[in-house]
Parts: C-alpha cells; structure tokens; sequence
C-alpha cells in the first residue's frame, strides 16, 4: 500500500496555499499495518491547549524558524507528542493545504507510513495529547461512518465532514484532511 499511496500523492498537483495573515502548520497522517489491517493514528488533544482543546486530531502543530521547513515542523511536533521519531517515519507524500479559519492557520498535511506498529513505541506528553486513536482504515473508508452538515461560518454556509468511530467524533480541519486522503485512495483511474 506504501507505494501505491506514494504513487498516487507524486502524480496530482498539490494546493499550495500562502496568507501573511495566517500562521503555517504542519500535521503527520500516519499509517501502519497491523495483523494485514491497516491503521491512521489519531490524537485527542487535552484540555490544557489554547486552540481545539479536545478534539481529535493529527499529530502536529505550528511552524518554529529553526524548523526551517514544515516537514521538520510535523516531525518535530509528532516527536514532542507522541514520541515517534524521523526513523520511525516513511514520508509517502504531501495533500493539499487546508485552512482552519477560527484559529487562522494555514496546515499542510504529510502523509507517512510507521516502519513498525507503534505498539510500545509512543510517548505521550499528557500536557498536549489526552490519548492517542488508533483507527482501521476500514472503518474510515465505511460510508456509515460519515456525515456531511452545512454549518455557518462568517455569514456563509459551508459543508463540514464527519467521521465517527467507537464514539469519537473526527471532523473540522481533521476531517477535511482526512476526506482529501481517503477520496485520493478511492478515486477512480
């Protein structure tokens, strides 16, 4: 599946998006295989955090200079809160740049697959992350785990997507990440 991931993400054109009004991050959407099952990593954010307090979302976080680019920056914030590092990590690609207008940050989403399933690997820092989510792709990919709502935000309507698993409700800048994966995985030749 690695390649065929890394395949399909080097053959589109990526949205790369730009606003000096609007601060860079960078996520991890992480992958592994576990008894010929695959799996995406998820975390639940603490309470204790400024912006999404509580929500379901990818490792990751906000661009630092020494980062230098933003492929440190997901690698840099996935080692601060859940403790995997570079050498756990196969980068597979890059999705489209999303927006998250309430907190304002502009998030670029790599995709990378665990060398080994994290069992027994993952440090946790309580202070960012509650839990780490461990999801079957199968799940993700199953229509009965996803809703769509029109919501409004600064006077328009726009659709947010939800995906649910064993009472854990991914949606927001998460979601809309994960949409853009799964339909990339879906997609017709």
């Amino acid at each position: 599946m690695e390649s065929r991931i890394m395949e399909l993400l080097s053959k589109r054109r990526r949205v790369e998006l730009s606003d000096p009004n609007f601060t860079h991050a960078a996520v991890f959407l992480l992958l592994f295989e576990r008894d010929s099952a695959y799996y995406i990593i998820f975390t639940k954010r603490s309470n204790e955090l400024k912006f999404h307090k509580g929500q379901i979302s990818f490792p990751g976080g906000g661009f630092d200079e020494e980062d230098v680019n933003l492929l440190n920056t997901a690698f840099r914030e996935t080692f601060e809160e859940i403790g995997l590092t570079r050498e756990d990590i196969e980068v597979l690609g890059e999705l489209d740049d999303i927006v998250t207008f309430t907190s304002r940050y502009i998030v670029t989403p790599f995709v990378g697959f665990l060398k080994h399933p994290p069992d027994g690997r993952l440090k946790i820092n309580k202070y960012e992350i509650e839990k780490v989510i461990e999801v079957p792709l199968s799940a993700l990919l199953d229509d009965r785990n996803f809703r769509e709502e029109l919501h409004e935000y600064f006077g328009k309507k726009v659709p947010v997507c939800f995906y649910d698993y064993n009472g854990c409700v991914i949606w927001g800048a998460t979601a809309m990440i994960l949409k853009q994966f799964l339909g990339l995985l879906t997609a017709k030749e």
